[in-house]
């Protein structure tokens, strides 16, 4: 686990912007159950979550069409929250950064990590601009 200092400023540039921080599994489990559409970014301490998740994330939601609600977790730290999440994103094996798309709390579009490793947060906006387009 990730001391509470290290991780603040990572959580805070998604949640200044918008984004719930969700602590336990029954916070994931709720927010997934409102209907409409939910984008969830599992926030890292690592450099690719820094440099091109959450930028993509924040610029995504520059489009006409965005979810309905954006919601974040941090591997490392809100372990229970974590999991929970990933439970919603099977088939995908865990990684982080991710980020999952989904409508009426069914996953229909997932960004691994290695869809955000090495590719720039223009890109990553992109992706998850055209699935907002499609499923929002």
């Amino acid at each position: 686990m990730y001391p509470a200092e290290l991780v603040k400023p990572m959580r805070e540039h998604l949640t200044q912007l918008g984004f719930e921080e969700l602590y336990s599994a029954e916070a994931v489990d709720n927010a997934l159950a409102k209907p409409g559409t939910t984008l969830v970014v599992v926030n890292s301490v690592c450099g690719c979550a820094a440099a091109n998740a959450r930028p993509g994330a924040i610029q995504s939601l520059q489009n006409e069409k965005r979810p309905t609600q954006t919601v974040t977790v941090f591997a490392g730290v809100d372990k229970e929250a974590v999991d929970k999440a990933r439970e919603h994103m099977i088939p995908f094996p865990p990684s982080s950064p991710c980020m999952a798309l989904f409508k009426d709390g069914e996953l229909v579009h997932m960004l691994e990590r290695h869809h955000i490793e090495g590719r720039p947060a223009e890109l990553i906006a992109e992706n998850l601009i055209n699935a907002y387009n499609e499923y929002c």
